[in-house]
């Protein structure tokens, strides 16, 4: 199992120098990836263009967006800004995309909430043709640059009937979990490769999950934070969430084989202390 360390760009208070020194504390660790998470309604930095920027800084790790709320952007400007960034990192982009629960970011974009799952179905099929050199309205020409890998990898995130079609229809690469633990990874991955072998699909879907830590004496800042993104979800949700983080390096050293059996292939422990010390931290629990 791969092990990725998120990148602190939801974060309050993270700066541009914290973000270029995280990535580069992470590629020297020998972390598998750098991922994001994303919303358009938190006071967040923009995980491409972090990404674009952490592509000058490193020159292995990849980047994984984790996820990336497709809808609430046109096809044409990601599809665009995508192709960008997998050129500038020379091909080390996966988007990890996802339909969001979060309305406000639907508002703030003027994009419709309640048909947000529709426009991802069509978006992803849409993404595919412009990264292969295809117009994707009538009567314009391609939108984007070519990127650097032939295609760019798509994992499908959510826990519905509708992103296991859309993995095993849509062409994605997997599935993606976003703060599940391990018995709920396993159930529900075991439904995505059962649909995946049904569908007719060559090989196995990769499965990839986040699980959130916080290192150190860091206990208050780390449940603040996860308080806080969380907030819309309700007290209780976002005590829970805060409650599940990773804190001592026992728990990061016992969380990895717990999902490696679960048959994930690539772990995100994402980070809930924007300290670039925490990247030292957790890769002396987690890669020694």
């Amino acid at each position: 199992m791969d092990v990725g360390i998120g990148i602190p760009n939801s974060l309050p208070g993270t700066t541009g120098t914290d973000l270029l020194e995280w990535a580069r504390r992470a590629e020297s660790a020998g972390f598998s990836t750098l991922a994001s998470i994303g919303a358009v309604s938190y006071p967040s930095h923009e995980e491409l263009t972090v990404f674009a920027a952490a592509g000058a800084v490193t020159e292995r790790i990849r980047f994984f967006s984790n996820v990336l709320i497709a809808p609430a952007r046109s096809t044409a400007e990601l599809a665009k800004q995508a192709a960008t960034v997998d050129q500038l990192t020379g091909g080390r982009l996966t988007l990890g995309m996802g339909v969001g629960w979060r309305e406000a970011d639907y508002t703030l974009t003027g994009r419709d909430f309640e048909g947000r799952g529709a426009v991802f179905d069509q978006q992803i099929t849409e993404l595919r043709r412009a990264w292969a050199g295809e117009a994707i309205a009538e009567g314009t020409r391609p939108a984007n640059p070519t990127p650097a890998q032939q295609t760019i990898p798509v994992l499908v995130g959510g826990t519905t009937e509708a992103a296991i079609r859309r993995v095993v229809e849509l062409d994605a690469q997997g599935w993606t979990a976003g703060g599940m633990p391990p018995d709920a990874v396993s159930q529900f991955a075991g439904r995505v490769k059962e649909a995946w072998r049904a569908a007719g699909r060559a090989g196995s879907p990769r499965i990839a999950a986040l699980v959130y830590f916080g290192l150190g004496d860091t206990d208050e800042e780390s449940r603040g934070y996860l308080r806080d993104y969380y907030a819309a979800m309700g007290p209780e949700v976002a005590d829970m969430i805060a409650d599940s983080a990773l804190r001592s390096a026992d728990a990061v050293r016992a969380a990895l084989p717990a999902y490696r059996e679960a048959g994930v292939d690539e772990l995100i422990l994402d980070p809930t202390v924007s300290d670039p010390g925490q990247v030292d931290l957790l890769a002396e629990a987690a890669l020694t």
